[in-house]
C-alpha cells in the first residue's frame, strides 16, 4: 500500500499555495536541489570530461528509461531518455512510416495536442509523395482506421478534457488493419497506470516534467516495441544514436535497439534531477495512485458542480474515461483562473475556454481539493474575477 503522507514530505512546496498544475509542471522534490547540486560541483567541477566516463554521464539515458519503462509497462531496454517530446514523436513518426511503406496516411484525432499534429504534417510535407495527416473527432478514431492508414498517433489522455482513449483497443484495430500505433503519454506517464506491452504498442514518446516531476526542460523519453527494435531506423540519425559514437565513422550505422534512438548529448543537470524526481516513484504503486486520484478528481466534481452551476464539465463523469485531470468550461475562464491563483490555487487555462486541474496524490489530499472548491466558490459567487488585471493575457497561460 503506498503512503502518500510519505511521498507528500519528498516534495517542496510553497506555504499556503494549493497546487493542481502537475500536470503542467509537477513541483520540485526536495531531493532534486542537492542532487543537481551535486552533478555540478562534485562532478562537472570536479570531474570535468571525465563525468561521462566516472560519473556515468553516457549510459544515463538508458538508466533513466528503465526506470521510466517500470511505470508505463515497457520491457528493459525499449525506453531511452533524451531530446524533447516533439522531437520524440518525429522519431517515432518517421520510424512507423517506413516500417510501413506502401501506406501514406498518419491517423490522429482534433484533440490532439498542436505539437504532434505539427510533427506529423511537417514530416508529411517532407516525405511529399502523397502523404497526409488526417485528423478525426476523437471519439471517431476508431471507426477512421483502415487500409490507407500507416500508423495512428494519439495522446492517451487529452490535454485539455481528460478524456482517455482506450490504448489497447485502439491499437488493436490499427493491428487488425496492418497499421502501426504510436502513443504520446505526456499526461499518462505517471498519472495513470500504462501497459504499454500488454496494450501491445509499436512505439510511444512522453514527457518528464509533468507528473514524473523532473523539472522545467526535463528531457522527453520514447519506447520502441522490442520487435521492431532492430528494424526501426532514425530519421534523426544523430551521432550517439551511432553503433561506435567515437568511431567518429562519416558513415551512419543505426546503434543497437532503443539505442539507435539517441539524438543529441545527453542534458546531464537535468537528468540529474530527473533521477531524483524518480526515487519518489520506488515505493509507489501505480494502481494505488490511480485509486486515490480518482477520488479527488470526484470530489473536486461533486463540490464544483454543487458550489458553482455556471461552470461546466468539460471531463467525462466516468472513471474509466478520464485520466488525472479535471476540466471545467466557462467563458471566461482565463480571468477566472488567474483569480484562482492570486489566492494560492494554482491550475491552468487552456484555449478557448478549460479551467484545468490536475490531482495528484503524491503531494495532493482531500484537504486541499475540499479548500480548492471553497476557494473556487468564492470567486464565483463574488464575481471576484471581473478585474482587468484578470483579463491581462501573460505569454503562459
Amino acid at each position: 500500500m503506498t503512503d502518500f503522507t510519505a511521498t507528500r514530505a519528498m516534495f517542496d512546496l510553497p506555504e499556503g499555495v494549493i497546487y493542481l498544475d502537475g500536470n503542467s509542471l509537477g513541483p520540485l522534490p526536495r531531493a532534486a536541489k542537492a542532487r543537481v547540486a551535486e552533478t555540478v560541483a562534485a562532478e562537472w567541477g570536479q570531474m570535468l570530461i571525465t563525468g561521462w566516463n566516472k560519473a556515468g554521464w553516457m549510459a544515463q539515458p538508458m538508466r533513466l528509461g528503465d526506470r521510466i519503462g517500470r511505470l508505463v509497462g515497457a520491457q528493459p531496454g525499449t525506453v531511452v531518455v533524451g531530446d524533447t517530446l516533439s522531437i520524440k514523436v518525429f522519431q517515432a513518426l518517421a520510424s512507423a512510416v517506413q516500417l510501413r511503406p506502401d501506406r501514406k496516411v498518419i491517423l490522429s484525432d482534433t484533440g490532439n495536442f498542436p505539437s504532434d499534429l505539427y510533427m506529423a504534417d511537417g514530416l508529411c510535407r517532407m516525405l511529399g509523395r502523397g502523404y497526409s495527416l488526417r485528423t478525426v473527432a476523437p471519439e471517431a478514431v476508431e471507426a477512421a482506421i483502415d487500409e490507407t492508414v500507416a500508423a495512428i498517433l494519439i495522446t492517451e489522455v487529452d490535454y485539455r478534457t481528460g478524456r482517455r482513449h482506450d490504448m489497447a483497443r485502439l491499437t488493436a484495430k490499427a493491428h487488425a488493419a496492418g497499421a502501426l500505433a504510436i502513443w504520446d503519454l505526456a499526461h499518462s506517464a505517471g498519472a495513470v497506470p500504462v501497459d504499454l506491452a500488454g496494450g501491445g504498442a509499436d512505439f510511444a514518446a512522453g514527457c518528464t516534467y509533468k507528473y514524473l516531476n523532473g523539472g522545467p526542460g526535463a528531457p522527453a523519453f520514447i519506447y520502441v516495441a522490442p520487435r521492431h527494435a532492430e528494424a526501426a531506423l532514425p530519421a534523426l540519425s544523430g551521432w550517439l544514436g551511432h553503433a561506435a559514437p567515437f568511431a567518429f565513422d562519416l558513415d551512419y550505422r543505426p546503434g543497437p535497439g532503443i539505442e539507435r534512438m539517441r539524438v543529441g548529448t545527453p542534458p546531464v543537470i537535468q537528468m540529474a534531477a530527473l533521477e531524483a524526481a524518480l526515487d519518489v516513484w520506488d515505493g509507489v504503486e501505480m494502481a494505488d495512485l490511480r485509486t486515490k486520484s480518482l477520488e479527488l478528481g470526484d470530489l473536486f466534481i461533486a463540490g464544483v458542480e454543487a458550489a458553482c452551476p455556471m461552470l461546466s464539465l468539460a471531463t467525462p463523469r466516468a472513471n474509466d474515461a478520464r485520466g488525472s485531470q479535471v476540466s471545467f468550461r466557462h467563458p471566461e475562464g482565463y480571468a477566472i483562473m488567474q483569480a484562482l491563483i492570486a489566492r494560492g490555487v494554482i491550475g491552468d487555462f487552456r484555449a478557448p475556454d478549460i479551467l484545468r486541474f490536475g490531482f495528484t496524490p503524491l503531494y495532493i489530499g482531500a484537504e486541499e481539493v475540499g479548500r480548492a472548491v471553497e476557494i473556487l466558490a468564492e470567486v464565483m459567487a463574488g464575481g471576484l474575477w471581473d478585474r482587468a488585471e484578470y483579463r491581462q493575457r501573460a505569454a503562459v497561460t
